[in-house]
């Protein structure tokens, strides 16, 4: 225990005595400055400056203290609050420095300036340490200004540092892509920034400015022209005037010429001429857009200037005695120029209110010019030479390679296999003729007919099919439109003229009956009155008829009972439609008849029980039998 060194007693509460005179409790001074930086003096005095009577530590108590830890002696010292973080992007938004500063650039090309300055703006954006360069745009300058260098961090030497705000101050050089940019002044917040940061900031410079941009702001030079016509009163007065003509060029009367429209500018301002080419769409040319370029066009050449060589230098006022003005345009009226004679058929308004102003005329009507197109010239077709059908024939003349005619694909499918038969006599003053019959066949699907002629046993004459299938012209029609044959004109007593053959109908069958009835309003009225004769003279026969069937062939009798025979064979004979459609189909000339073995093709088809000692001759077999 240490001892109270005034009284000997030892240290504790209650036995130590403060002075009563004592008057000062102030701590002496313990830090001071040397050279510019803070020093820490040991206290020598005590408080009120009490001379301390402790003796002082030596450097091995030092070292003693310095070694314990005061961890074990206070215990664990509560920490200070952390300070409260600020990212930079947050503290240093929206502010940015701003620089003045230029830079030179050469122009060796131009003999009125060396070297140019630019004036441009440095920006450093505190943020995110980037940089860029803008130069404020002048009007007319001719050259590409605005932002110079966009925004990002840029490299100030060779091993990848970049600019910081600490290396910009005024009156300095920076170098940024190779070139040297003169930093001359900056704003007031720039200031204060960096002052506030202890940067100490160089005096502002004067901005460089532009020499051939000074030489502009000087006044122009007045000249007076001694002449009375002022060029450049007139190059001022109708600067952007233009009367526009239209015209033609007509070159029909030459080989393979034509007529071509052109549209002629005529400057007022310099009394210059261009001529420019019409283009239309699919026209087979280039489009090429002028005709002639903008030029002088002289009206009157000097004589001695004709043999000129006007391909190989320009005309001057020397080999000129009158050149095209304004007054030469005129709408109706004709211009040589370079050859070529244009005829003005129309000009646009604002020349029509030039001419009523300037020359007093006011009636300038539109020329049409317009040529109406010749009548188209109708195509005619050779004479028919007979061979195939008409719309054959005609179809090479339609096309190099021909195709076949359209066909009424709808009929075809609704009348298929339809077909109107009929039995026709020859009209012939032959007397051999006078017996032949003829089958007419009438195909609905195509408008078709076939004749076949059945032959007759020692007549002399081979039967057969007599034509076939081919579309039949009337007598009465022309070869350019040709009028066929239709159901309406076969009827009992009609004479149908085929080829230069006369026939006259005498019979049909039954679906040609059954036809006539669902389709009466093709038909007159006297065919239908004869066919109704022609079936009442059928169910009601007369009896010179019947003494007539009594000396009926023996053949025709045997053929009868045969059919007979047949018919008391089939126990369950078949529709008799049916069997007449299956001759049919194997009838494909159409003549009412098939032959021995076909007869008995077509009954096995059906399933028909016939004995083939029943035919005992090869005797043809009507169809419909």
């Amino acid at each position: 225990m240490a001892s109270n060194p005034v009284h000997g007693l030892p240290f504790l509460p209650g036995m130590s005595f403060k002075d009563s005179t004592k008057t000062a409790f102030h701590r002496c001074q313990t830090l001071g400055y040397r050279n510019g930086y803070a020093v820490v003096q040991r206290p020598t005095l005590g408080i009120g400056g009490d001379r301390l009577q402790v003796t002082q530590l030596s450097q091995a108590e030092l070292d003693d203290l310095a070694s314990k830890a005061p961890l074990l002696t206070y215990g664990q010292p509560k920490q200070a609050p952390p300070a409260e973080f600020i990212p930079a992007h947050v503290a240093f938004d929206k502010k940015v420095l701003k620089f003045d500063a230029y830079f030179q650039e050469d122009v060796p090309m131009s003999t009125e300036e060396h070297y140019r300055i630019r004036q441009v703006k440095i920006y450093y954006y505190l943020e995110d340490d980037s940089m860029s360069v803008i130069e404020p745009v002048v009007e007319n300058s001719g050259i590409p200004q605005g932002k110079l260098i966009k925004r990002q961090r840029l490299a100030k030497n060779d091993r990848g540092d970049h600019y910081h705000w600490k290396d910009l101050n005024r009156g300095i050089d920076i170098t940024i892509y190779g070139k040297t940019f003169r930093v001359v002044d900056c704003d007031r917040f720039t200031q204060v920034f960096l002052e506030s940061q202890g940067i100490e900031l160089n005096p502002p410079e004067k901005m460089a400015l532009d020499p051939y941009t000074e030489l502009r702001k000087q006044p122009l030079r007045k000249y007076v022209t001694p002449s009375d016509f002022d060029q450049l009163k007139q190059f001022l007065t109708f600067d952007k005037q233009v009367l526009r003509f239209y015209a033609i060029w007509d070159d029909t009367d030459s080989m393979f010429g034509e007529c071509r429209t052109y549209i002629i500018h005529y400057y007022l301002m310099d009394d210059t001429v261009e001529i420019r080419e019409v283009h239309e769409r699919n026209n087979g040319r280039d489009p090429f857009p002028l005709l002639m370029n903008r030029q002088r066009v002289p009206k009157v050449l000097v004589k001695n200037a004709k043999n000129f060589p006007q391909c190989v230098l320009e005309i001057s006022d020397q080999e000129v005695l009158e050149w095209y003005t304004a007054k030469d345009f005129l709408v109706g009226k004709s211009l040589t120029i370079l050859g070529r004679t244009f005829f003005i058929y129309d000009c646009d308004p604002f020349t029509r209110q030039y001419y009523k102003e300037k020359f007093g005329i006011s009636d300038l009507p539109r020329i049409d010019v317009s040529k109406k197109e010749p009548a188209p010239v109708k195509q005619e077709l050779p004479p028919y030479n007979g061979y195939g059908l008409v719309e054959d024939s005609a179809q090479n003349c339609f096309a190099l390679i021909p195709k076949a005619p359209r066909k009424d694909v709808i009929k075809m499918l609704l009348n298929d296999n339809k077909v109107l038969r009929y039995l026709a006599a020859l009209e012939s003053p032959i007397p051999e003729d006078k017996d032949r019959r003829f089958v007419f066949s009438y195909f609905l699907a195509t408008d078709m007919i076939s004749i076949f002629e059945p032959p007759v046993r020692n007549s002399g004459i081979i039967g057969g099919k007599y034509l076939g299938r081919t579309k039949v012209i009337k007598p009465y029609s022309s070869v350019e439109n040709p009028v066929y044959y239709s159901p309406s004109d076969f009827f009992i007593g009609a004479v149908i003229e085929v080829f230069g053959h006369r026939f006259v109908i005498l019979d049909t069958d039954d679906y040609v009956l059954k036809y006539m009835e669902s389709n009466a309003a093709q038909y007159s009225p006297e065919a239908l009155l004869s066919v109704q004769n022609h079936v009442r003279k059928r169910e009601g026969p007369a009896p010179e008829l019947e003494n007539k069937q009594t000396e009926v062939d023996p053949g025709v009798q045997e053929l009868e009972v045969l059919i007979d025979t047949i018919q008391k064979q089939l126990k369950d004979p078949p529709c008799k439609d049916n069997i007449r459609e299956a001759f049919q189909i194997y009838d494909k000339e159409a003549s009412g008849y098939v032959d021995k073995e076909m007869f008995f093709k077509v009954c096995d088809s059906l399933n028909l029980p016939v004995d083939d000692s029943l035919i005992k001759e090869p005797i043809p077999f009507p169809c419909n039998g």
